[in-house]
């Protein structure tokens, strides 16, 4: 009897060990949102997996999953403001500060395939250098990472033979995101909490399924059609305005997208007239175009402008966007705030656009802008400078060898960007 016993022992022991190893995240990271820093996880197990804050167990819900196009469970878990340690499955996670100093901000980092259009995924290189990407900005330590839209590029199956693509995965499902985000990101994700904006590839035509069960800040899944509320992030003295621009047309005026940026706009006017306040948006509502040295107006987003044009953009400080995938600043001086955009994490860039960077006076929706533009794959670190609550910000843009290659500073409203 005592040895049929101990064999009971073993084997639940065993199956139990089996059950807590299943349990262990596919992947886990930190992410922020109106309420605050929420954990979230991905599990191949039957159950989520033990989310353990300043030493003590706290139950991770299931947020979706299984089912095919996603065959592993999405959990999730508020972190409680002012924990000091967390982990995931005995995975240390990134603990949100209170102040953060410096952040990395980047963007449209996935790899492009799309019928003819073939980017060479299967070099991480120069073919598609994320991996490096988010290796290197992991390496400067940030204390917040702020990614402006665009993860999911791989729509269609890689064309027969083509060595640039072979194997990859394709269509909104699990295998698609682990490829485009989750493998290539897991230094950064591990470096800092994230701030996700939901860019165009995103939307309900494309990768909305999976914006909304993985990033979407909203603690319930929404389906498609749906749109992303928008949300404040406070970083102590300065909060981020986070607004879903996946739907606004770009190029075609309608009324109704013009209304719903203006009423997602809404919060965050308010919020900025308060205090400081950024906007991070995957849309640009200002675009420049080069050809050459010669810069040109390419009008931006009519939708966002016409939202723009009715209620303005309260005291908003600074505009962060994506989109476009080159390293853009605009200053306007008093009566628009400036704008960074930072499309330069993965996806294919335009030759037009390289160096060596394009800078000049340039007329931009009928006020006249200092425009700074080039074509590099990297990102971008803001530090910063100061305790009060206008503090300066010194930025930098490092390429793929960690060189600095501009250096910028956000100071009393007025953004300045030249080549290193």
């Amino acid at each position: 009897m005592r040895v049929m016993a101990a064999a009971i022992l073993i084997a639940g022991a065993l199956a139990g060990g089996a059950a807590m190893a299943a349990q262990e995240p596919v992947a886990a990271w930190v992410q922020m949102g109106g309420d605050g820093a929420q954990a979230r996880a991905i599990s191949d197990g039957a159950s989520c997996p033990v989310l353990k804050v300043d030493g003590r167990a706290r139950r991770m819900t299931p947020r979706a999953g299984p089912d095919d196009a996603f065959a592993n469970r999405i959990c999730q878990a508020p972190l409680p403001r002012g924990a000091r340690r967390a982990s995931v499955g005995g995975a240390a996670l990134p603990m949100p500060r209170q102040r953060p100093r410096r952040l990395v901000i980047l963007g449209d980092s996935g790899c492009r395939l799309k019928g003819a259009i073939v980017q060479n995924c299967n070099d991480p290189v120069a073919g598609w250098p994320f991996a490096r990407v988010a290796v290197l900005a992991a390496a400067q330590h940030p204390d917040l990472v702020i990614h402006v839209g665009d993860y999911y590029y791989r729509e269609t199956a890689c064309p027969e033979g083509n060595a640039a693509c072979a194997g990859s995965p394709y269509g909104d499902r699990w295998p698609s995101w682990k490829a485009e985000l989750f493998d290539p990101a897991a230094s950064l994700l591990k470096a800092a909490p994230w701030v996700f904006a939901r860019g165009n590839h995103e939307d309900c035509r494309r990768g909305g399924l999976g914006w909304f069960r993985l990033l979407d800040a909203d603690t319930g899944v929404r389906a498609c059609p749906a749109h992303s509320d928008s949300f404040l992030v406070d970083l102590g003295g300065l909060k981020l305005g986070v607004v879903d621009s996946a739907d606004p047309d770009d190029a075609t005026l309608a009324p109704d997208q013009a209304e719903a940026f203006d009423k997602d706009l809404a919060p965050v006017r308010a919020a900025a007239a308060r205090g400081p306040v950024w906007l991070v948006t995957h849309r640009p509502l200002w675009e420049t175009g080069r050809n050459g040295a010669t810069l040109s107006d390419l009008h931006g987003n009519i939708n966002e402008q016409s939202a723009v044009r009715a209620h303005g953009l309260g005291e908003v400080q600074l505009v962060v966007a994506g989109h476009i995938h080159n390293f853009t600043s605009l200053d306007f001086g008093p009566g628009r705030p400036p704008q960074l955009i930072v499309g330069t994490a993965g996806d294919a860039q335009n030759a037009a656009d390289l160096p060596p960077p394009a800078i000049g006076p340039l007329k931009v929706d009928g006020m006249t802008a200092q425009a700074f533009t080039m074509g590099r794959f990297g990102y971008f670190v803001f530090d910063r400078v100061g305790v009060s609550k206008n503090a300066d910000w010194v930025g930098v843009f490092r390429d793929l060898t960690d060189t600095v290659v501009a250096n910028c500073v956000l100071k009393a409203g007025r953004l300045s960007c030249v080549a290193a």
